[in-house]
């Protein structure tokens, strides 16, 4: 299934009663509530095999879900053009199959969904409102992943979703252009200016201006720490917290955890890199602090949450940058999930350390917005 235009929000609401995952690629998927049963998290999923070499201490669930996704027998990213990749399947696609293979009941969703363009229909924003109560509701600025290259609103449908419905939110899921189309730092640019447009329009949107959060996944976690800095290198109002999930946060892959999880799924170290030289115009940028975090002046930042996964390449990327953080004076809590990959988040219905760590991120933020 091939990404149709993001601006058809009705075709949202078909997709979010299908699926609850959310990972990198480009696929048309979608979420659910992600407070569904443990006895629903864990219907049925037996891996059909050994761990793999490269993640012996998987979790079954995990496991299940990353064999789903062998199964298809694409093409490695990095041997791809920017648009071949963007058509290869993604984990998001596993959970969804796994999700009809298994019959698992997908709960119906507690938001409602309304698409905007903004910045003369450069970007395009997807809006998450709680059904329940009248507002003025928290807010949330949310960046999804795909190394600034790959991926979209939909892929990321569940995470946008599940914050909303976990925090009571209004979350703004955003858009930003991607690479190789749109160079760097054009998705940085683009991540402030929806979290400004954002700001501006907290209000109309039925949400308290005085509540904003900024939330994000790999390149998307990249995105959201940038936002912070550029909010308060501009003297705009600062997100209250921040959420970055597994983030890109340093240019070096040679730390431990790239080593050990090198051909790690569904991320690795040779996609890592393709990512980059899609992005960058040229390598030298790699060490620019928008990129490597742990380079930036960190200081005066919100409070920041930082999740991390075990078996992942960019493990060490979210230690070192809340270390750095630390030492800069922000507040910052961070948990590390153990035996899961890069990409989990998303996928609550089918991994339980996916909904701990939407229950975790959801807490973090509730906290923030009293």
């Amino acid at each position: 299934m091939k990404n149709n235009a993001l601006k058809s929000t009705a075709a949202v609401s078909l997709v979010a009663i299908l699926l609850s995952a959310c990972t990198g690629g480009i696929k048309n998927t979608a979420a659910t509530d992600s407070t569904t049963t443990d006895s629903m998290v864990v219907a049925g999923l037996k891996p059909a095999g050994p761990a793999p070499e490269w993640g012996k201490t998987i979790k079954p669930e995990m496991q299940v879900v990353i064999e789903k996704l062998s199964s298809y027998e694409d093409k490695p990213l990095e041997t791809l053009t920017a648009i071949e990749a963007r058509k290869n399947h993604t984990p998001t696609d596993a959970v969804r199959d796994l999700i009809k293979q298994n019959n698992i009941v997908v709960p119906v969703p507690k938001v409602d969904t309304v698409g905007k363009d903004i910045d003369e229909g450069k970007i395009h924003l997807r809006i998450y409102t709680p059904k329940d109560g009248n507002g003025p509701y928290p807010l949330i600025v949310y960046y999804h992943g795909g190394g600034f290259v790959i991926a979209n609103l939909d892929v990321y449908n569940a995470s946008a979703q599940a914050l909303a419905e976990q925090v009571g939110a209004i979350v703004v899921s955003v858009a930003y252009r991607l690479a190789p189309e749109n160079k760097f730092p054009t998705a940085h640019n683009d991540a402030f200016t929806a979290y400004e447009w954002a700001v501006k329009n907290a209000v109309e949107l039925k949400a308290d201006p005085a509540k904003i959060a900024v939330v994000g996944e790999s390149a998307g976690g990249n995105l959201a720490a940038n936002v912070s800095i550029m909010a308060r290198n501009k003297h705009i109002m600062l997100p209250v917290h921040e959420v970055l999930i597994y983030p890109i946060a340093q240019a070096d892959t040679n730390t431990e955890s790239y080593k050990r999880y090198e051909n790690a799924k569904p991320l690795n170290k040779l996609m890592m890199g393709w990512f980059t030289e899609q992005y960058l115009n040229t390598m030298i940028e790699a060490q620019d602090p928008k990129i490597s975090l742990v380079n930036a002046n960190l200081k005066g930042l919100p409070p920041t949450t930082i999740i991390t996964a075990e078996i992942d390449p960019l493990h060490d990327d979210g230690v070192m940058l809340a270390d750095k953080l630390k030492a800069a004076g922000v507040k910052v809590n961070t948990k590390n999930y153990e035996g899961v990959t890069h990409e989990f988040f998303g996928m609550a219905l089918l991994v339980p350390e996916a909904k701990a760590a939407q229950a975790y991120a959801a807490d973090q933020l509730k906290a923030a917005f009293k």
